[in-house]
This record gives C-alpha cells, sequence and structure tokens, in this order.
C-alpha cells in the first residue's frame, strides 16, 4: 500500500494532496478503523464510495481466483511528494505488474496494481481515505487477509528498472528523463529537478512511502493472527517479498513508523 492509490492514494501512501480539492480540505472527517483496528481520519463522505469501491476490488480479486489463480498484492509509492512524481509511478506500477506477473506466468498469478484507473475513489479523496480502502481490501472479509496469496513491496531495482539504470551513471540517466519529459508533461515540469533526481536515484522504494509503511504493518498484524490460528498457522502466513526478494520472517514480523494511519484529532 499500499504510498497504497496511495497517493491518489496512497499506500501509498498515500499523501494525496496533489488530488484534492479546496472544498475537500474542509470537509467533515470521521474516524473510520478496520477489522485489525487500523484507525484513519477519512472524509465522512466518501465512507459509501470507500464501502462499494472496497466490494468493487473483491470483485476483481474473486474473478481471479476463479480462474486457478494466485494473487498478489503490490504495495508501490504513488504520491507527487519529496522529488517523487504521479504521473512517473503510475508507468512504473504498471510495468511492475506485468513484470512481476510475468515472472510467475500470467496464468499463474494475478497483481492487484493500486495505480490502475479502476482502483481509484472519487476526486478528492486523500491518502487516508485510500488507505481506508487498502486496509479493507486488504484484510479481507474476515480479518485473515483471505484473499491474497501473497504481498510484494516494490523496491529500487524494481524501479530503476524504468529508467534502464546500469550502475554507470544513474543520475545523469534520470536527469535526461526528467529533461525529455518535462517538455511535453506541465506537471512534471513543476517538479524540482535535483529532488527527481535524487528521489529516483536514492529513495524510490516503498522504505518512503507513507501507504507502504501502513501496508507493512497490516500484512505484519495479519501475518501474527494468521501464526495464532489454527486453520492458517506458520506454514500459512503471507509470504512477503521486497524488491524481488523473499522477505526473511525476522524482518516481516517487525513493524514500521505508521505512515497515515491515526484517528481525528480532538479539538
Amino acid at each position: 500500500m499500499p504510498s497504497f492509490r496511495h497517493a491518489r492514494c496512497g499506500l501509498a501512501a498515500v499523501a494525496v494532496a496533489a488530488l484534492a480539492t479546496a472544498g475537500a480540505a474542509h470537509a467533515e472527517t470521521a474516524t473510520e478503523c478496520s477489522l485489525r483496528k487500523f484507525c484513519y481520519c477519512v472524509n465522512a463522505e466518501l465512507k459509501s464510495a470507500i464501502e462499494k469501491q472496497v466490494a468493487a476490488i473483491r470483485g476483481l480479486v474473486a474473478a481471479e481466483k476463479a480462474k486457478g489463480k494466485s494473487i498478489g498484492y503490490m504495495s508501490i509509492p504513488l504520491s507527487t511528494v519529496a522529488g517523487s512524481y504521479f504521473g512517473v509511478n503510475v508507468k512504473i506500477a504498471e510495468a511492475a505488474k506485468k513484470r512481476i506477473e510475468a515472472r510467475y506466468g500470467a496464468d499463474q498469478v494475478w497483481i492487484l496494481n493500486p495505480g490502475a484507473d479502476e482502483m481509484s475513489l472519487p476526486r478528492g479523496a486523500r491518502g487516508a481515505d485510500y488507505m481506508l480502502m487498502w486496509t479493507a481490501v486488504l484484510e479481507g472479509k474476515n480479518g485473515m487477509g483471505e484473499d491474497f496469496d501473497f504481498v510484494y513491496f516494490v523496491g529500487p531495482t524494481d524501479i530503476a528498472q524504468h529508467f534502464a539504470l546500469d550502475g554507470s551513471g544513474d543520475m545523469q540517466k534520470i536527469d535526461a528523463y526528467y529533461e525529455a519529459a518535462a517538455k511535453s508533461d506541465a506537471g512534471l515540469a513543476k517538479v524540482d529537478r535535483k529532488a527527481f533526481r535524487e528521489y529516483y536515484a536514492l529513495r524510490a522504494s516503498t522504505a518512503f512511502s507513507f501507504g507502504a509503511h501502513d501496508e507493512w504493518n497490516i500484512v505484519r498484524v495479519l501475518n501474527e493472527a494468521r501464526r495464532g490460528a489454527t486453520e492458517f498457522g506458520i506454514a500459512r502466513q503471507l509470504p512477503v517479498l521486497f524488491d524481488g526478494r523473499a522477505v526473511p520472517p525476522g524482518v516481516f514480523e517487525t513493524s514500521v513508523a505508521p505512515g497515515t494511519a491515526a484517528e481525528c484529532r480532538k479539538n
């Protein structure tokens, strides 16, 4: 998650100020909590839209699962923040989904891409609104993450492939990418060039995503619940991958700082 649309959302998350309307800033907020007690300060007017979208996404997952496929949730930063750019991140997410599916076999695996258009909430939704949605999707109806077979956290190697980085003059390659793309993308041209270069060379991964931090904690709690459940146990925990590699249990059993998860502040 997530910064899972983390920055349409989120995960991701994910700070969505770029998509928020001026009116949304004054919308009535309310604290909404998930089955596993992850709480978010959301736009109260979007609650029904979030519930509807959760049901729609569960339907997409169920349709792919009915084909006998293994279902993966992809956590990827999407927000325009700290040099990152939403338009670029969406392209990275699309390519990462295809690459992961190709790695395991597109007939056997389906990856949920939070950056896809069909995952969007109404315009003006913020990171917390998206994270409430993605938390419900990840947890499943029973709060055991039962709709998914694994979770994939996008890392620097995944993102580097978009820029064709090869370990030689990587910042120069990112600079050249920015120069070419900014000529036809007014939104990208507003992003500081140095910040863009440094983000994609040094920070581009879920490690720096608000939404992905929440998603990591959600998966940790789901696996904790699975370890204590007779129908799951240690052998049926959700596999967790980061940057294409399996994460050892000592790591995925460890929590991280929360990203967007927080109750509304009381006046």
